[in-house]
């Protein structure tokens, strides 16, 4: 019996505007996620976990960031000399110009790496971003797609409409499911079903769609607002409304937590969830989130300190107040220090009397004494502009307030 071959490919995305500061230095997909993991760490961790050995890591914005991340594929038995871990940059000089360098959206990138892809001939696409937080056993939807014998199987769950679905794809299943419609981002979501951006494609059908759309897309002088752009934008732009018109696209419900990290109150969102409860992603013995992190010594928790519903990790020294917060490894909190509702990156200090609340300091950073980097009192949940951020390797001077949804840039003193 021949066995399956499959193909993965991890789209890691552009330079992540939506995090702002957070990404100027690095790829979205090397963000820190539960103090101890980086995002990339999820979807190869699943990938790795459901029998996929062939997984290339399309990087199309500060590369380095998460090359020494990824570690050539190792913590995910991913190092091997047929098939394993491969990184896809971008490149210039192999093509025409809208097959070489970067891509302007993921299903133009796809494009771009059609031939790659024919090249390799798998039997089935497997595509997958890297912004969100899930466990997943891609086994089941690889038995759906075979199954039903479908062209594009696109995994999806529930959000509330109106909410968090007009972020998203929409998608309308019918009772046999199949996909009957799909709305990109709709301002009035008619369903709240979306697409997590999980999909399982008929490489063929794939190429040939996208063959048939650049040269659709080529004839419209409207299509491309450059030289070099083919117009084809995201996967939801013109690829799976396509797909959807030809009737072979089918749903895959996903049951379990899934969450959207690609907005700062999001990503914040996303740590208070996980402060009490694994949420089905963590601590699963048989399905441990895998990664590269150097080793630390123990967290400390000093007498006169106050832990309320946190994570500590590794490394962390911690003698001031901690409410409903990560702390990322090697994080100082000094007596008299209170952080509060926020995510602290590696290796920061937070000196006596400082207050850190609903914001997310990234690494290397500085508060100092009586500083304030934004408010207890202004929860920011439901706002992307209301969470603070403080920039890699920043300084907070002595008691400078930062109001909340500050934004300060990486290796700024203010």
């Amino acid at each position: 019996m021949t066995r399956e071959r499959v193909l993965a490919i991890i789209q890691a995305g552009g330079a992540g505007g939506r995090m702002d500061v957070l990404t100027r230095e690095r790829a979205k997909p090397a963000l820190p996620y539960a103090g101890v993991f980086q995002l990339v760490d999820l979807p190869l961790s699943n990938l790795a976990h459901s029998g996929i050995s062939d997984v290339w890591l399309s990087v199309q914005f500060q590369g380095a960031s998460l090359e020494e991340q990824v570690a050539n594929g190792r913590p995910w038995d991913l190092d091997r000399n047929h098939g394993g871990l491969r990184l896809l940059m971008p490149q210039e000089g192999t093509g025409s110009l809208d097959e070489d360098g970067f891509a302007k959206g993921n299903a133009d990138e796809l494009y771009r790496i059609r031939d790659q892809v024919t090249g390799h001939a798998p039997d089935v696409l497997v595509v997958v971003s890297a912004d969100h937080v899930y466990r997943f056993d891609f086994a089941d939807a690889l038995e759906t797609h075979r199954r039903t014998g479908a062209e594009c199987t696109v995994v999806t769950t529930t959000v509330p409409v109106g909410d968090q679905a007009s972020d998203h794809a929409v998608v309308e299943v019918d009772g046999e499911g199949r996909v009957t419609g799909f709305e990109y981002k709709p301002e009035e979501p008619a369903s709240d079903v979306i697409a997590t951006e999980i999909f399982l494609y008929d490489p063929l059908v794939l190429v040939e769609v996208l063959q048939d759309l650049h040269r659709e897309l080529s004839a419209d002088p409207e299509a491309g607002e450059e030289p070099g752009d083919t117009g084809l934008g995201d996967f939801g732009d013109h690829l799976l409304p396509r797909l959807v018109e030809r009737g072979k696209v089918v749903a895959h419900v996903h049951d379990g937590y899934w969450r959207d990290v690609g907005q700062p109150h999001l990503y914040l969102l996303a740590h208070q969830e996980v402060l009490t409860d694994d949420v089905g992603v963590l601590g699963v013995r048989e399905w441990p989130v895998l990664t590269r992190q150097p080793q630390r010594q123990p967290a400390r928790v000093l007498d006169g300190a106050e832990v309320v519903d946190s994570m500590l990790s590794p490394g962390c020294r911690v003698a001031g107040t901690v409410r409903r917060s990560v702390l990322g490894p090697g994080v100082v909190v000094e007596a008299g220090a209170e952080v509060v509702d926020s995510v602290v990156y590696a290796d920061c200090v937070v000196r006596s009397g400082a207050v850190v609340a609903w914001a997310i300091v990234d690494g290397e950073s500085t508060v100092e004494r009586d500083a304030r980097v934004g408010d207890p009192g202004a929860p920011a949940l439901d706002d992307p502009d209301a969470v603070t951020l403080v920039g890699q390797g920043s300084v907070v001077g002595e008691g400078v307030h930062l109001a909340p949804g500050s934004r300060l840039e990486p290796g700024t003193t203010a």
